[in-house]
């Protein structure tokens, strides 16, 4: 275990990097600039912990943390706060957020956790004066925030519409709702209505979200996964039709889907 002052060595890195003789690149940067990388590093984590390499993972969390100082030293340079008072706020938070560790409340089960969990959240959302933009809209999914993306945004949506009892009651009800998006997607292609079909296409893959959730699968998940097959798959074709002396470009769509079904054998 090494010893606690390596982060100090970390913000100090930072503080350098940002100082008057430190990178131009990096004294440049504000929050809005950080988001994408920000993004980036949290889905290449994901994808080191998918992989299961611990040295991976281990690169990839020090390059989020690298993220993380960065917003408390533009933070702390604009006087507002630093990454003790992050701690400290996290720490305060995990704390309350688990009464039956270090309070009086009990909770023998993960579900029962859950239900403190969400219970404590709304308390805590009571009390807290918003000062964003949305702040005039209340109600049950006004805390689902904006920047989240679409597919994991549109599964905690799904999750809270559901816990306030606006749901399908079994999951052929839901699968009969695709079927019915699905149709309507279709006569919108139809008549090549460009606005119906963005419209029904949302509907459709809203709807897709609901299915997983029926059937206790994470959407953002299953579509790493199937990404990822196809990425296999697709490079086994390559492989194939290079063999071949052929390419992707030049080669017939027969053969492709040929090749593409070859693929599939060999994973």
């Amino acid at each position: 275990m090494k010893k606690k002052a390596e982060i100090e060595k970390l913000i100090a890195l930072m503080e350098r990097l940002r100082g008057d003789n430190g990178c131009p690149w990096d004294r440049e940067q504000t929050l809005k600039t950080l988001v994408p990388f920000i993004i980036e590093e949290a889905y290449e984590v994901i994808a080191a912990i998918d992989e299961g390499s611990d040295e991976s993972i281990l690169e990839e969390l020090g390059d989020l943390l690298f993220q993380i100082i960065f917003i408390c030293q533009i933070k702390k340079e604009d006087k507002r706060f630093g990454l003790a008072e992050v701690i400290d706020r996290s720490h305060e938070k995990m704390v309350r957020r688990h009464p039956h560790v270090f309070g009086n409340a009990k909770a023998d089960t993960p579900d029962e956790v859950l239900a403190h969990w969400a219970e404590i959240k709304k308390e805590e959302k009571k009390a807290r004066k918003s000062l964003s933009t949305l702040s005039a809209m209340t109600g049950g999914l006004s805390d689902v925030p904006d920047a989240l993306p679409a597919l994991l945004r549109a599964h905690k949506v799904s999750q809270k519409a559901a816990k306030a009892g606006f749901d399908w009651k079994e999951t052929r009800d839901v699968l009969e709702k695709l079927r019915e998006e699905v149709e309507e997607f279709c006569a919108a292609t139809e008549k090549n209505d460009k606005t119906n079909m963005e419209e029904e296409l949302g509907d459709i893959l809203f709807t897709l979200v609901n299915v997983s959730r029926f059937i206790e699968v994470n959407p953002e998940d299953a579509l790493r996964k199937t990404i990822g097959k196809f990425i296999g798959r697709f490079h086994l074709m390559e492989k194939a039709i290079e063999k071949k002396g052929g390419s992707i470009s030049t080669t017939r769509m027969e053969e492709l889907e040929e090749a593409w079904q070859e693929s599939k054998k060999l994973e």
